[in-house]
């Protein structure tokens, strides 16, 4: 298995704590460990705990846990990762063999870019149309997903977009998936993050062949403790934890014990709630900057998560404008090809009001430049 460069990783591990602003992430900011201790961590009580190893799966009280969140699901149908990047990775390890085609969701996080390829596996791609309000393009996903398809992949709420796909287009896909036999893996770690909608329908128990992985990185806001998960079928899950012996094995111990807190039920919708506020007041600090452009950049507002995702209205390379954004004004933003949409820009939205405030100023600056 050899992995081609992860360019957006790649340029956000370079550089983000070396700008003075930095609004490539994409979740809240975070929560501290003093934070969860107010929703009941005994940090005093963990500090005699030896620090041996985990359970390399998710410790039994974690899962039962999480199964709260997934009618149906019991311990044996969860795998605990270190973050939902592992999660993802490791259904591809257990799921992808050379020769096998993916259907990829474009735009996107383009980890299933690159991790499918380097299994030897095939990518096709499938765009969600902005003129149907980032709804799948229908013909392109009938010719990705076809009898070769091994697995297809979604990030459902969307990232980079905002978007969440409307019930008819859930029940579309999965049924597409059941005729030719393909996995449907539906990575929702945005799922909770929503703005000012209802709570997002999870593709959980659609179908045998849906799986789902999930995290604390995004809607919690605790991305530090490196906590994602997988939902599937228990035999998957079993060969999922095999390809997990292979590489980090299984979570640290402190980090388990923060997520049991945290994935508390009453905890997770005060996690929810916060991130809810945060969007909802930074959203109308974005939405005022956009506007101020005159039509230069064009936007739908997500409908949940902390990014944008911004059309402007130039031929300039994306990841040029952006370097040069970094380099002038010492703010680091994500160019549209590293999410799959050119002469686009991903702006973070889930910062603190004067450090988004400032950094947005700095940003528009350069836009300035290029629409004269």
């Amino acid at each position: 298995m050899l992995l081609e460069p992860f360019r957006m990783e790649r340029m956000q591990s370079t550089w983000e704590n070396l700008v003075e602003f930095d609004l490539s992430e994409s979740g809240v900011r975070p929560l501290t460990l003093r934070e969860l201790m107010a929703m009941g961590f005994d940090l005093d009580g963990f500090l005699d705990v030896p620090l041996g190893y985990s359970q390399s799966n998710g410790t039994l009280e974690l899962r039962e846990t999480l199964t709260a969140q997934y009618p149906g699901a019991t311990v044996d149908h969860i795998e605990v990762t270190n973050g939902t990047s592992e999660a993802n990775l490791v259904v591809a390890m257990t799921l992808l063999k050379p020769g096998d085609e993916v259907a990829l969701q474009v735009p996107n996080y383009m980890q299933y870019w690159g991790v499918p390829r380097g299994l030897g596996a095939t990518v096709n791609t499938f765009r969600l149309a902005v003129e149907r309000d980032w709804e799948p393009d229908w013909d392109e996903f009938e010719r990705a997903v076809h009898a070769k398809t091994r697995l297809v992949y979604l990030s459902n709420p969307n990232n980079p977009t905002g978007s969440v796909l409307s019930r008819r287009s859930m029940e579309r896909m999965v049924r597409r998936c059941e005729e030719v036999g393909a996995w449907l893996l539906v990575d929702e770690v945005y799922l909770g993050a929503e703005i000012d909608s209802g709570r997002t329908p999870s593709f959980w128990g659609m179908s045998d062949r849906v799986i789902v992985t999930s995290g604390l990185s995004k809607a919690y806001g605790i991305p530090g403790i490196r906590i994602g998960w997988i939902v599937g079928p228990p035999a998957v899950m079993a060969d999922c934890w095999s390809q997990h012996d292979y590489i980090t094995i299984g979570p640290n111990k402190l980090s388990d014990r923060l997520a049991r807190i945290a994935v508390m039920p009453e905890n997770r919708e005060k996690c929810y709630g916060r991130t809810r506020e945060i969007l909802k007041t930074n959203l109308a600090i974005v939405r005022e900057w956009a506007a101020g452009f005159g039509g230069f950049l064009e936007w739908r507002e997500p409908k949940a998560g902390a990014i944008g995702l911004f059309q402007y209205r130039s031929s300039a390379p994306s990841i040029e404008l952006c370097e040069r954004i970094r380099t002038k004004h010492s703010v680091l933003i994500v160019p549209g090809a590293h999410v799959g949409l050119e002469s686009h820009l991903r702006i973070w939205l889930g910062g603190r009001e004067e450090y988004l405030k400032e950094g947005l100023r700095r940003v528009g600056e350069e836009l300035r430049l290029l629409m004269a």
